[in-house]
């Protein structure tokens, strides 16, 4: 693919330094940067931004980055600098907007539950505030209720991955007979059968909280990525739009 162009090469240096401060500073900079649950009060409003820069380990940032490099050059090439940076932000956002649009989901539902068993919402708010809950609530409403409702509220979610997928959603509408290769699946399979099949991957991890891929992996973030991709890709072409750079 030759040298790299401006804005990957400029993602992956504040990637990597995110990554290197945060081996340095550790949970400071998870509680500054991460994208927490609007009413936790490690929340920020720059963090629907900064958590992009952030991840969970070593693996976490190499894969996001050899894909950003992979499926984002080519298209920063056709795009120009600027078009490509506002596509991939706008996906990063959208991945963030969708995620905490699911976590509230979880949350209200269950709070909902433990209100109508008698607790006041003041007095559940401070007690997950602390870290804490009760094994009791799993005797007011179904385990993966409880368990979603903690997760939204406590666990912050990190990592390029949601713009990422808006890039690979971008990669296979431009370069749809393109053949890639699933790790588990050594075999080439064309962009246009292989994206859908991984978001679809996610969607049902998100939607069942069964994954292949692991434990702690924000999957609708994933899909949100690819969905605000999506429609991005298909206003540009839908209106030629896509035919312009913006250098």
């Amino acid at each position: 693919m030759g040298r790299l162009t401006d804005a990957i090469k400029h993602l992956l240096i504040v990637n990597v330094l995110f990554f290197v401060a945060t081996n340095l500073y550790g949970e400071q900079m998870y509680q500054w940067f991460s994208l927490w649950f609007p009413e936790n009060e490690h929340f920020g409003i720059w963090q629907i931004l900064s958590h992009m820069f952030m991840h969970g380990g070593f693996m976490h940032i190499l894969f996001n980055m050899y894909a950003l490099w992979a499926f984002g050059t080519p298209l920063e090439r056709m795009w120009g600098r600027n078009k490509f940076l506002f596509f991939y932000f706008s996906a990063g956002i959208g991945a963030a907007l969708i995620h905490s649009g699911v976590n509230y989901y979880y949350f209200n539902q269950g709070i909902e539950a433990l209100v109508n068993a008698g607790m006041a919402k003041s007095q559940i708010i401070e007690i997950i505030s602390g870290g804490q809950y009760s094994p009791d609530w799993y005797n007011y409403a179904p385990r993966s209720v409880i368990d979603n409702f903690l997760s939204a509220y406590n666990t912050p979610a990190v990592g390029a991955s949601g713009a990422v997928y808006g890039i690979l959603v971008a990669f296979g509408m431009s370069y749809p007979n393109s053949e890639l290769f699933l790790i588990f699946l050594p075999i080439p399979i064309k962009a246009k059968f292989f994206i859908p099949v991984l978001i679809g991957l996610d969607l049902f991890s998100g939607v069942t909280g069964y994954s292949i891929f692991g434990d702690g992996i924000a999957h609708f973030a994933h899909v949100g990525g690819a969905l605000f991709g999506f429609l991005m890709m298909w206003y540009w072409k839908k209106n030629q739009f896509n035919k312009n750079r913006w250098d």
